[in-house]
């Protein structure tokens, strides 16, 4: 039983959300997407009205399944039983320790920016990384009320800059740097698919509030307020930064810009705007994988308290925080981070980011799934059954849609991922039927 003083509330629980989803990523892309013109920002509404529904059912289900840890996992098991359960738990939480492992060698890539020598110094950089990705385990390991703060400080700070570019940009905007509609001579109904595409990986994060359920204050409130307010938040942030840099940096410029927040706030500021900016790209890769090293442990944590997961994920030290699923997590991430630094395990290293992809994205399609069956079983809702259908059916033709967009090489590797968990699951099936 947790305490309340070992609980989070509704600032920190959104600072999850909107922090996990903010990441290294977003500082970059608008510059990939003025390739297509400005009918990026169609992409951008699409991708933003998925993410709106799927918060909205990951919002309900809080409501229905109160203070229990697992998000998806849990969500999903309701719905389609253990199996189904084991596999999205499997994948995210191998999605989860993959994505920390490439958010460390991110952090390196903004820190080359004031220490140039990471760039060439691999010794200097593999031990940055692992100093990161240690520190912030040994954070998390002291309970979700210090990693809460960091959560909420570096949120904060991550998206100064942001605000900075957006709100000063205004009086720099120039019409005449508007990118064309379409700029890829394909038709708009394709370049709206390949932005949205694109931007499904900025959004993901939604269900971040749901995972660590047992840890928040007034669950059934504040993670439903969270999940909304924090996607709101970002969509807001990601929309107009995309119009402001539209509108500040002539397109040849945005084009082929590494940094255009950073370009961006030079015009503003100078050199000290650059800075400025450089500077929230780097804390915002801190608190991104300071947010996913608390998520990859509570996912694992949950798992294994239904027996799905070995016993010794579900080990709590006295601060109430899953101790040895952060150790593990932090292990398997630093090898992962390890791999970027091997010239003959490069390939490697992409081809489990690939394979990690897919297993991002079925979480959402089974818990949008399992939302219309869950109130079925519980008759709930009887009085808007036709709403809980179209918002469950939206949600999961937005899911089946994203993982479409991923690529059939995608959807492969990522089916085959999944499949490698079948194993560990009839062994954890096992143990359980020996040991009754």
């Amino acid at each position: 039983m947790k305490t309340k003083s070992q609980k989070i509330g509704l600032l920190t629980t959104t600072s999850l959300v909107v922090g996990n989803m903010i990441g290294v990523g977003i500082f970059v892309l608008p510059a990939v997407l003025s390739n297509y013109g400005s009918v990026s920002l169609l992409g951008w509404l699409f991708t933003a009205t998925g993410a709106l529904i799927l918060a909205k059912i990951f919002s309900n289900f809080s409501k229905i399944i109160v203070s229990k840890s697992g998000g998806p996992y849990v969500y999903s098991k309701a719905g389609f039983g253990d199996f189904i359960g084991f596999l999205v738990a499997w994948g995210y939480w191998i999605a989860c320790w993959v994505g920390n492992g490439a958010i460390a060698i991110a952090i390196i890539g903004a820190a080359s920016f004031f220490i140039p020598e990471l760039a060439s110094n691999s010794v200097l950089s593999v031990s940055l990384g692992l100093a990161l990705i240690w520190i912030f385990t040994w954070i998390n390991a002291r309970g979700i009320k210090e990693s809460g703060k960091i959560q909420l400080i570096t949120t904060i700070l991550k998206i100064l800059p942001l605000l900075f570019v957006i709100i000063i940009g205004i009086f720099f905007f120039k019409f005449d740097n508007f990118p064309e509609f379409n700029l890829t001579g394909e038709s708009n109904f394709s370049a709206i698919s390949a932005v949205a595409t694109l931007t499904l990986y900025a959004f993901l994060g939604i269900e971040c509030a749901t995972i660590p359920a047992g840890n928040i204050e007034n669950p059934e409130k504040t993670i439903p307020r969270a999940t909304m307010l924090g996607t709101i938040i970002v969509t807001i942030l990601y929309i107009l930064g995309t119009v402001v840099l539209f509108g500040i940096l002539p397109l040849d410029i945005l084009q082929n810009s590494p940094a255009p927040f950073a370009e961006a706030a030079k015009i503003i500021g100078g050199d000290y705007g650059g800075y400025f900016v450089a500077v929230g790209v780097l804390i915002s890769g801190i608190g991104v994988l300071n947010g996913w090293i608390l998520i990859t442990g509570q996912i694992s944590m949950a798992t294994a308290k239904d027996d799905l997961f070995p016993g010794f994920f579900k080990k709590e030290n006295k601060k109430g925080a899953p101790v040895n699923g952060f150790i593990i997590g932090g292990v398997l991430s630093s090898i992962v981070m390890l791999m970027n630094y091997s010239e003959g395990l490069v390939e490697q290293f992409e081809f489990i980011i690939q394979l990690s992809v897919l297993v991002v994205l079925m979480p959402y399609l089974f818990t949008a799934a399992s939302y219309v069956l869950v109130v079925i079983e519980k008759k709930l809702h009887t009085k808007s059954w036709i709403k809980t259908f179209v918002l469950s059916a939206l949600g999961f033709s937005y899911s089946l849609w994203t993982i479409y967009g991923s690529g059939p090489e995608t959807v492969f590797y990522g089916f085959l991922l999944m499949l490698i968990g079948i194993p560990v699951y009839i062994y954890m099936k096992w143990i359980k039927n020996k040991e009754n």
